[in-house]
This record gives structure tokens, sequence and C-alpha cells, in this order.
């Protein structure tokens, strides 16, 4: 990509308060999203364990078809649309025509699988109908990288929001009105249609974007561009999500019912991080710094870093100490089985973070084709470990098998990044885990003397102190 020959814009810096609105848009949105999704699920699994079981299998296979429908094309439309010489029209019109052919042909895949899995006609009818409205997706997210690159985090924020209230909204009346899961499972084509509708609308309103009728040339050099990325986002659904393949033909919908119920909270929680955070904020800024300001990108980096790993041992010891709590609150007595789960799972957390940081570097430096042979690499171990342990132990093998795909891929992303950037100082990693060990020590301590809230509120009190350390010594260097 060739350097822009403007100037580089104001928000390069990390934390300069445009970073901080424009993830504050998005995470807004998110939240009401995130809010009106857990009610639903939370209706749908206490009215039917079974229903729900089915519904959080077709939105994983819905995943696995918007990964395909993407063909990894968002990323290298960021650096389309951030190169100003080039008619952000025609790129976006590129992406926009591949994803509509890719989903199609997947949607043809996504068939056949249904069929040799040998589903019942009423689960392969919710499945197609609800993946249907997960891939569709990819084409809403066109519009949504072309506000981002814009820095029209805004417009994108509102569009998601009123989205999520019709879809959920929809969902929860029918659910209300007892009506069958086949009509239950149009939500999510509500949804996404009206992203799909409100993405257009706002992304044409831009000063740059009009459309413009793509070349067969230009599809071709832009197709050929994006297969690695694709690969990437494909052998990142199938790593995330065929222990849920391999668990339903292992154990049935109960059992996916209860590992959906914890990893629905643990992986909304990292996917908020990677998608609003790291991809739709700071990856632009990777981009744009990388030929511009390396040392830039190495201070992000290291800052982000820091913030991500004090937040993940925040979140990871909550949720292990309250998962008793969270899981009987939300979902009730019938998934008691997810409690344990949801322990074992917190440890992901970590592990999600630092990779999804690591691998959108990766990607900033060009290095994508390293990156897929690291995630390819973590697909097989990822396979082979589902193939071998869910069938002898079903619900653990499942965690299991994703918590050691994701600690060896987090550490081998991070490994190369760290010979580049350092993005980890071997002193504030140390500094985190002797925070994590008082806090831990604290809990010991008081745990049978005071109230376990309190246990809990003064265990983390170490590591809240850190970061706010790590803050106020960002804000001394920003403004030396």
């Amino acid at each position: 990509m060739r350097p822009s020959p403007a100037a580089p814009p104001p928000e390069a810096s990390a934390g300069s308060l445009k970073v901080l609105s424009r993830l504050g848009y998005l995470l807004s949105a998110r939240s009401v999203r995130e809010l009106l999704q857990t009610a639903f699920l939370i209706c749908l699994a206490r009215q039917s364990a079974a229903t729900y079981g089915e519904f959080m299998l077709a939105l994983s296979l819905g995943v696995i078809l918007l990964m395909v429908g993407e063909f990894g094309l968002n990323l290298p439309l960021v650096r389309l649309l951030s190169d100003r010489e080039r008619p952000a029209g025609e790129a976006v019109a590129l992406v926009s025509l591949l994803k509509a052919g890719l989903l199609v042909l997947a949607w043809g895949g996504l068939t056949a699988f249904v069929g040799w899995q040998d589903y019942s006609p009423a689960l392969a009818r919710v499945v197609l109908v609800i993946a249907a409205g997960v891939g569709l997706e990819a084409l809403a997210s066109t519009f949504f990288t072309a506000l981002q690159v814009e820095g029209r985090q805004k417009r994108e924020g509102q569009v998601r929001a009123v989205a999520a209230v019709g879809g959920f909204g929809y969902g929860l009346i029918t659910l209300a009105l007892g009506a069958p899961p086949l009509v239950v499972a149009l939500f999510k084509l509500v949804e996404t249609l009206a992203n799909l509708a409100g993405g257009a609308a706002g992304a044409a309103a831009g000063a740059r974007l009009s459309w413009r009728r793509p070349s067969f040339t230009g599809l071709w050099n832009t197709a050929r561009g994006g297969v690695t990325f694709a690969l990437l986002e494909l052998t990142a659904a199938l790593y995330n999500r065929s222990n849920l393949i391999f668990l339903q033909q292992a154990a049935g919908a109960a059992a996916v019912a209860q590992y959906s119920a914890t990893w629905h909270v643990v992986d909304g929680l990292s996917i908020t991080v990677s998608s609003l955070l790291l991809q739709s904020v700071l990856f632009p800024l990777f981009v744009k710094l990388w030929d511009t300001d390396r040392q830039a990108v190495s201070r992000l980096a290291r800052n982000t870093a820091r913030g991500l790993l004090a937040a993940a041992a925040l979140i990871t010891f909550f949720l292990y100490f309250e998962s008793d709590r969270l899981i009987l609150l939300i979902y009730g007595r019938h998934y008691r089985e997810a409690i344990w789960l949801q322990q074992w799972l917190a440890a992901t957390i970590v592990f999600s973070f630092l990779q999804n940081l690591a691998g959108f570097l990766l990607l900033s430096m060009r290095l994508e084709r390293l990156l897929l042979a690291i995630y390819a690499g973590g697909l097989a171990f990822n396979l082979a470990a589902c193939a071998f342990l869910i069938p002898r132990w079903p619900l653990a093998g499942t965690a299991l098998a994703i918590i050691l795909t994701k600690a060896g891929l987090a550490l081998v992303t991070v490994y190369f990044c760290q010979r580049r950037l350092r993005i980890i100082p071997v002193a504030s990693l140390g500094a985190l885990l002797a925070a994590a060990l008082a806090g831990a020590g604290i809990y010991l301590a008081l745990t049978g003397h005071v109230l376990r809230g309190f246990a809990e509120g003064f265990a983390m009190l170490p590591t809240l102190a850190l970061a706010w350390r790590w803050w106020r010594q960002r804000e001394l260097e920003r403004n030396v």
C-alpha cells in the first residue's frame, strides 16, 4: 500500500479523545445488542433447553457461513479505502459483489452439510434460516467498514442499535406469543436486513463514497488478494466452532445447551474487544501508522497489551468466582454443569485478548501468510483434540479442546510480535503476575471472614491499582 500523501490524521494518538469516542459509540451499540440478545437467549433457554441448544448450533454454523461470505475481504478493504487516490465506491462495489457470489455458494454447501449430518427436518430448517441471517451480515459489514475508515463509528453504532432492537424485539415478542421455533428463528434475518439497509444508506451519504460499476479485472484482483484473509477468517471460525459440531454428535442438543450457556458469556467478551476495540478502531490506525511511524505502532501496541492484560485478569477472576451465581441467576437450575464449564473457560479470556491483538498487528505488518500458517496449525490441533477428547468426555473435552487451542495460538502469535515490537515488556508482565498473586492471597485471607462480594472486591484492588498506574504513566509520557 502506498503511503497516503496527506498528513497523519489526528486520531493517530493512542489516547486521543477521538479514539475513545469512536470506541464509545460502538461500545454503546454493542451494549444495547448484548443486553437484548442476552434477554432473548435467557428466555429461550428457560423455555426449552433443547430449542436453545438447536439455536446455538445454528448460530455457530451461521458464523462459518459468514466467514466464507466475507472471504476475509474486510481487512484488505481497509487498505483500499485508506488509499485516498482510489475511488472508494469502486472498492465497496467490488467487495459487495464478491461477497454476494460467495454467500450463494456457501449456502449451497451448508445445505449439503445439513443433509449429510442427518439433522431432523425441524432442526434443518432452523439451522438454514438462522444461518442465512448470520451469513448476510457479510454484506452489511462491507458498509460498516467504509464507515469505520471514514471515522463515522457514530453512524455505525446508531444503525446497529436500531437493528438490534428490531431483531431481538421480534424474537422476544414471538417467544412471548409461543410461536414455533421456525418463526422465532426469523429474528436474525430481521436484524441483519436492518443492518444492511442502514449501513448502505449511511455509507452512501459519505463524502467519498458513490457507487461505481466494478470491472472484471478488479473483481479478479480483489478476490485473489482476499484469499489469504478468507482462509484466515474461515480457520478462525472453524477452530472456535467445530467443537460444537463434535459435541452435537457425541451428546446431543442438551449438552450443546450446557456448553453454550457459558461460552456465550466468555466468547461474547472476547468478540467485543476484538471487533470493537481492535478491528474497528485500532486496526485502521495500525495500518495507517505502519508505513509512516512504526515507533508509534510499538507504543500503541504496548499500551494496548498492558490494558488488555489487566482487563483480562479482572474478567477472568470475576467469571471464575462468580460462575455459580451468574449461571443459576441467568439460566436457572437446569444448567448446573455450565458452572464448572465457565470456571474452565474463563482462562480463554486472557488467551483470546492477546491472540487477537497479536493477530491484528501481524496483519498490519503484511504478515498475513504467517498468521494463516499459525491458524491452520491451530485448526489441525483443534480438530484432533476434538476427535480424541469429546467422544470420551463430551463436555470436559469440548472445553479442554478450545482452551488448549487458544493457549497455543496466543503463545505463537505473541512470540512473533514480541520479536518485532516487544508488545509485552517483561517488567509489565511480572508486575501483573505479582498483582494477581496478591489478589489471590487477599481473597484466601478474607474468605470465611467477610461477605463473599467484599472478598472478591478487595482481591481485585491490586490489579486495579496497577492498571491505574499504567494509565498515569501513559498520560505522563504523552505530555512530555
